[in-house]
């Protein structure tokens, strides 16, 4: 068990206060993944659970142990960084013993423990190669094998995927998922792709500006977002961003006037706004209806983005442009107008704080 308690921890860098009072618990054996855009924090934060990074003030424990004072290699953890930090002098399979000869464990429980781990990455026919002779998938699971080797109570990668093309990223997310239900460990993993957060998490923690944003499991974050930022952030295209007015609310829902459309009523609620307050629609491109329903927006598309499966319209809209999700067979061409309709059901409002609606 390898329960992680992070309470009221901050980290400045000079006059730059990048971790600010962030308190997190993570489960033993959970996969959490930490994502954000890039300066939000999240490599600080891996970072200091590492104990590569001392800790301003606040406490962190692993396994019911305050760590804060015990230098890395006494807080029984693993690390698999994005480079992939090999020794290109020594084969692989003196990379993965590399840490268990540090600690002086026998020959024979050295060739075990990697073995075992080769076996469960599946690369034993490259342990007498050198990482040169290795492809970027088979250097970054030396990487993970090296981790693996020293059998800790927690692993954490940071972007360790970032160097792949496309297709290995895939596939090694694949084997990540696969790893983690073989090891039954606890796993944090860094990240700024939000597709790799929502395939791999069991929880993700969202980072903005050095404080914890949400924190939940992915279809929690993609369907209940607490803020602006979460509702814009997780989802690929991320979710539309519609002004609009409120013009009643009560306890069924807000109506609300769409700028130069008309009017919708959206089964949400806040206590915080009155008629007359500016809110914004949040709404996701599957969840908008092609000349279905009450007309909710009319406009020209000018973009259309066809990936097969699937095709993206994007239409005219002040600002960011408004993105429909339809077929992979539409009919629809560049310059044609469309009425279209939203699920009302899945539409979201948040305030002039950015705050959700319930």
């Amino acid at each position: 068990m390898a329960e992680i308690n992070i309470s009221n921890i901050n980290k400045s860098f000079g006059s730059t206060h990048v971790i600010k009072d962030v308190s997190l618990d993570i489960k033993s054996e959970s996969f959490t993944v930490l994502v954000g855009p890039s300066g939000c924090g999240k490599s600080t934060m891996l970072r200091m659970i590492a104990g590569l990074e001392e800790i301003n003030s606040g406490t962190i424990s692993i396994d019911g142990q305050v760590v804060n004072d015990l230098p890395p290699k006494e807080r029984n953890i693993a690390m698999v960084f994005q480079s992939y930090a090999l020794y290109p002098h020594m084969t692989v399979f003196d990379n993965m013993a590399f840490g268990l000869k540090i600690e002086k464990k026998s020959k024979e429980e050295i060739t075990e423990r990697v073995m075992e781990a080769a076996k469960i990455l599946q690369i034993e026919e490259y342990l007498e190669r050198k990482p040169k002779q290795l492809s970027g998938g088979q250097r970054q699971r030396v990487a993970i094998g090296r981790a693996i080797t020293r059998k800790p109570k927690v692993f954490l990668f940071d972007e360790p995927l970032s160097n792949l093309d496309a297709a290995l990223r895939v596939q090694m997310r694949v084997e990540l998922a696969k790893l983690h239900d073989q090891l039954n460990a606890t796993m944090i993993y860094v990240t700024h792709d939000q597709t790799e957060a929502m395939t791999l998490a069991d929880d993700i923690v969202v980072l903005d500006q050095g404080i914890v944003s949400q924190k939940g499991s992915p279809l929690k974050l993609y369907n209940e977002p607490e803020n602006l930022f979460v509702g814009g952030f997780i989802g690929s295209p991320k979710m539309n961003f519609i002004n609009s007015k409120v013009i009643s609310s009560n306890n069924s829902g807000t109506e609300v006037e769409i700028s130069g459309q008309g009017k919708i009523i959206v089964p949400k609620t806040s206590d915080k706004v009155s008629p007359g307050d500016s809110v914004k629609i949040g709404i996701r491109p599957e969840h908008i209806l092609i000349n279905s329903g009450e007309k909710c927006w009319e406009s020209k598309v000018f973009v259309i983005e066809k990936l097969g499966s699937s095709t993206f319209l994007y239409l005219e809209k002040e600002g960011e442009p408004l993105v429909v999700q339809t077929d992979g067979a539409s009919k629809v061409n560049v310059g044609d107008s469309l009425s279209l309709g939203f699920d009302l059901s899945k539409c979201h409002l948040f305030d002039s704080n950015n705050l959700a609606f319930k």
